[in-house]
């Protein structure tokens, strides 16, 4: 596995040692004297082509696993104590079992306390971890940084405690995480993506059926862009559930109407047909109009780039961000400037925000020569227009959730 800035495996095994010791003694928790081994796991982030908020509604993705990610040195310690630590904060966590049930503040520990709250559900005992988290993801920037902590927990527990549970059942297991712990009300499109990512692919999904195929990324000349807008990020949980629930709303005002039970199987023209419907509501039409017309999109994209017609499927990332922009209005004035500038450079083919939005990150299909031509104006201009720096991220589509091998230690 290669990652940009990824760290070395025996740098991290020093830190977690230096923090947690070099052993755990399993004796008295699980009736042998055996020493815990510290474990290394990864899990990349995500950046998605086209297809962004129809995961809520059972609709099509189509994202790819990013060459930036999240390690986690984890070893059991026998004692019922929790602890968490990160290279990347300050912050340590130390809990014992009966504040595990709960969110511990507004910090990234509950992404963690999430997946093992779901194993306890599930009569898995966790009887007690010692973690160490290393990432490479942008925080805030949309590139899923929470949901690769949360996969790359569940694959760590899932195989330390021998649980036995799937690929497609860790991978519900970590969404559940973010819905019902930390209360993100997200589709499984990230978690999805996340673990299942193949290199040099991208996937289309279906969220309700969670069939899948990967589509090999051939863009001969091109290559994708990340670029931050790093805009103080306002996705809250409030601004996130409001609009799913306002999805919900249009659901319940079709489903009578049309005989469908998620909002994914509404047509962009039996919308249109049903419009009268949303009279006192056209938040949720707006909504609605978004979530058929993406998923429309996503259908033509996918041939599109599997016979090499790059610029329409520049087409269709445009319009997508339009989408967002206009009917979801998930967008902000930083994206649409990097938008905008994006696509007023030679050869860009297309160019959306990518994610939740509210800020964080787009996504730009562009020549590989002007890769460097691009950064220079686009960063300058967009400085001079918002008073924000943007970071740009050229990224390689990795593989999914892994095991990565920790230099052997000599018994002590």
């Amino acid at each position: 596995m290669t990652a940009t800035n990824a760290p070395d495996p025996a740098t991290l095994l020093r830190r977690f040692e230096a923090r947690f010791g070099k052993s755990a003694h399993l004796g008295q928790a699980t009736g042998t004297a055996t020493d815990a081994v510290a474990a290394l796991f990864y899990a990349p982030g995500r950046v998605n082509l086209i297809g962004d908020h129809t995961d809520v509604t059972g609709g099509l993705v189509f994202p790819c696993g990013i060459d930036r990610g999240s390690h986690l040195v984890i070893r059991r310690n026998g004692e019922r104590r929790y602890r968490f630590a990160s290279t990347d904060f300050d912050l340590f966590g130390d809990l014992g079992e009966d504040e595990i049930s709960q969110r511990w503040g507004d910090t990234w520990i509950n992404y963690p306390l999430g997946v093992i709250d779901q194993f306890r559900r599930r009569d898995i005992d966790i009887d007690g971890i010692d973690c160490l988290f290393a990432g490479n993801i942008p925080n805030g920037a949309g590139l899923s940084s929470s949901a690769s902590i949360e996969v790359v927990t569940t694959f760590a527990l899932n195989a330390l405690f021998e649980a036995g549970l799937p690929p497609i059942e860790q991978v519900k297991l970590a969404r559940a995480a973010e819905n019902d712990f930390v209360g993100m009300q997200c589709g499984i499109m990230d978690q999805f993506a996340v673990a299942m990512a193949c290199d040099g692919h991208a996937m289309l999904l279906d969220c309700t059926t969670l069939d899948y195929r990967q589509v090999p990324l051939r863009l001969g000349e091109n290559a994708l862009l990340v670029t931050n807008t790093n805009q103080r990020r306002e996705l809250n949980e409030s601004a996130y559930n409001a609009r799913v629930e306002e999805c919900a709303r249009a659901l319940a005002l079709l489903a009578p109407a049309l005989g469908v039970t998620q909002l994914a199987d509404v047509t962009e023209e039996a919308l249109r047909t049903q419009q009268h419907l949303f009279s006192d509501d056209p938040d949720a039409l707006a909504r609605a109009r978004h979530v058929t017309s993406e998923n429309a999109r996503v259908r033509l994209a996918v041939p599109a780039l599997e016979s090499n017609d790059l610029a329409r499927f520049g087409e269709l990332m445009n319009a997508s961000h339009e989408s967002l922009r206009h009917d979801y209005q998930v967008s902000s004035e930083p994206l649409d400037t990097l938008v905008a500038l994006a696509r007023a450079r030679p050869g860009v083919l297309g160019s959306r925000l990518t994610g939740a939005g509210f800020g964080g990150c787009t996504v730009t299909l562009l020549p590989r020569a002007g890769i460097d031509a691009f950064i220079d104006h686009v960063g300058r201009e967009y400085r001079q227009a918002t008073g924000l720096t943007a970071d740009f991220y050229r990224i390689h589509p990795g593989p999914g959730v892994m095991r990565v091998e920790l230099p052997s230690r000599k018994r002590r």
